[in-house]
């Protein structure tokens, strides 16, 4: 069209050209050369763009979901890097060729599949399962590491006012109005004002689950503000010296309470858990000392270090013990007029310029679910994100329930619990998780396992149960200590795909105890190596899956019976 419209263009210009000649020879004027006519060559044609590979355009675009997912990693977003790797996976498993059937993509996604299991496992070497990534430092880290000494002191305007307040309000610790309290209140009020706010907002949701059981254990509910300064009520908080959770619970006292740690879960970060065992530290405090702000101070330095300051000074009153630096150190002189401000203002927020916050629990139920249930698939099935599940239970370790439970109850969202019963009582056991095992062969031990395996050794005695020198027998199955990487959940969270996760999650000698598992059939696979890859017999496969003969079929599922389920049969 576009040459069309140039042709004719031309020919207006010749028509123009003689109708001036005409006109100058009217007018006297010398006649013009006429121009030749302009020759209008056809405009070449673009070269047609190379033909684009979809399968190089398909890797390429799992390649950048992967380098996303690397960056958040290091980045420190466990979840984003998850998701993103997820994508990755994703894109190549739902991809018209499908990641088996080209061998370009099949390549591709099992090199995909070692990069980020190994990525994740760096990552969970590092840390506390995925608790350690989601942690958050504690706030009483912060709060201590500031001086009050470098602020003036108190206004006779902030002293008159919190005196007005402490007549008005009641009360069931003792609140001196000393100079030392008031300059806190004057902080948190100014410089503090973030942490003590965040924690006002965050402790909405646990303040009257706190408040009801120490009602009930007969403590001062002034105390259910301690946390307000230990963790800013966040339960996945851990500080410096490796206290954790709400009530900032250091490992063996939290033992001595009555929470549990292990490599599947530790009870300090569960609010509720943590809350019963806090309640049952200050009641043993308090007839240590018969006085609440030395059971405070001792909650913060240890009840045997204060006992011993309290036996050098003569003292036994924290206020006159705490006048010299002498006997306790500067953050458990400081711990027990922070947290005394802390409740001041706690009581009465709009007095002091603080909001008023009203409870936000999430509405949750509890459900019992066997062991060894992995929470993403938890996740699914009441259709949120992982990290819901997980933050309605911060005392999980891993991404899956504990394995030596008879069950477990489970936190979910409300509206859920009946949907997640049924689907786990129509899926196969097999499908619930996408753990790795180990059958331990004569001669090998928790060290050669560990170094064969690439896994902490301790790891792999907690995740066990077992001591670093316990001894294993020949046939004894021990959990591999490391957690399924996207990649493996991402292929057995159809249940048709059992095959992919026994093939990357164990090798023949290390194939699961269920009665049997379903393997697709791929390129080369034959029944003799299938039956010697599964220690079984060819007459069995053929049975199980009433073949005629000994082709099979590319893409075909074919179920395998397990040594256990075979020698079932045997017997």
């Amino acid at each position: 069209m576009k040459q069309q419209f140039r042709l004719l263009g031309a020919v207006v210009v010749v028509a123009s050209a003689s109708l001036a000649c005409s006109s100058a020879k009217v007018a006297g004027v010398a006649e013009l050369t006429p121009q030749p006519p302009v020759v209008i060559t056809p405009a070449q044609s673009a070269p047609a763009p190379p033909a684009v590979d979809p399968v190089l355009e398909l890797l390429a675009g799992a390649d950048r979901h992967f380098e996303e997912g690397r960056n958040e990693l290091t980045l420190g977003h466990l979840s984003r890097a998850k998701t993103a790797f997820n994508e990755a996976l994703e894109l190549l498993l739902e991809s018209p060729q499908g990641a088996r059937s080209d061998p370009r993509v099949k390549e591709h996604f099992d090199r995909l599949v070692d990069r980020i299991a190994a990525l994740e496992l760096t990552a969970l070497a590092t840390g506390d399962g995925f608790t350690e990534h989601t942690a958050e430092p504690a706030s009483i880290d912060e709060l201590l590491a500031i001086t009050t000494f470098d602020t003036a002191a108190p206004t006779a305007a902030t002293a008159q006012h919190v005196q007005a307040d402490l007549e008005r309000t009641e009360h069931d610790i003792p609140i001196p109005l000393n100079e030392r309290v008031l300059r806190y209140v004057e902080l948190f009020q100014g410089r503090l004002r973030e942490y003590l706010a965040a924690g006002l907002q965050r402790g909405a949701q646990y303040l009257p689950m706190i408040q009801d059981v120490f009602r009930a254990e007969g403590l001062p509910l002034d105390l259910a503000y301690v946390p307000l300064i230990e963790s800013a009520f966040k339960p996945t908080a851990l500080s410096r010296a490796k206290a954790k959770g709400v009530w900032q619970f250091m490992p063996a006292t939290g033992r001595e309470q009555g929470l549990e740690q292990n490599w599947f879960i530790d009870e300090r970060s569960d609010p509720a858990k943590a809350t019963v065992a806090a309640a049952k530290y200050f009641k043993t405090l308090h007839r240590i000392f018969d006085d609440w702000h030395l059971a405070m101070a001792s909650y913060n330095g240890g009840p045997g270090r204060v006992q011993r300051a309290v036996k050098r000074s003569g003292r036994d009153d924290f206020w006159t013990l705490t006048e010299t630096s002498k006997y306790l150190p500067r953050e458990t002189r400081d711990y027990v007029p922070m947290i005394l401000a802390a409740v001041i203002i706690a009581k009465n927020p709009t007095q002091y310029g603080f909001d008023v916050i009203q409870s936000t629990a999430p509405s949750v139920e509890t459900v019992k679910v066997p062991p060894a249930v992995d929470l993403r698939r938890v996740a699914e099935w009441a259709g949120v994100a992982g990290d819901d599940i997980q933050q309605l239970n911060p005392e999980l370790r891993r991404w899956t329930t504990p394995i030596r439970v008879s069950s477990y109850e489970l936190k979910v969202p409300a509206g859920t619990a009946d949907i997640i019963r049924d689907r786990i009582e129509d899926a196969r056991p097999n499908t619930l998780n996408a753990l790795q095992w180990h059958i331990v062969k004569r001669g090998e031990t928790l060290a050669t396992i560990a170094r064969k395996l690439r896994v902490s050794r301790t790891d792999l005695a907690e995740a066990n149960f077992l001591r670093m020198t316990s001894k294993v027998a020949a046939g004894q199955k021990l959990l591999i200590p490391r957690m399924p990487s996207a990649a493996l959940l991402a292929r057995a969270s159809s249940d048709t795909a059992v095959d992919t996760l026994v093939e990357e999650s164990t090798s023949s000698e290390e194939l699961p105890e269920e009665s049997s598992v379903v393997y697709r059939v791929k390129s080369g696979d034959t029944l003799f190596g299938l039956a010697k890859r599964y220690r079984t017999t060819v007459e069995k496969l053929k049975a199980l899956n009433r073949l005629a003969g000994n082709s099979l079929k590319v893409g075909a599922r074919l179920l395998i019976s397990s040594p256990r389920s075979a020698n079932n049969q045997q017997q």
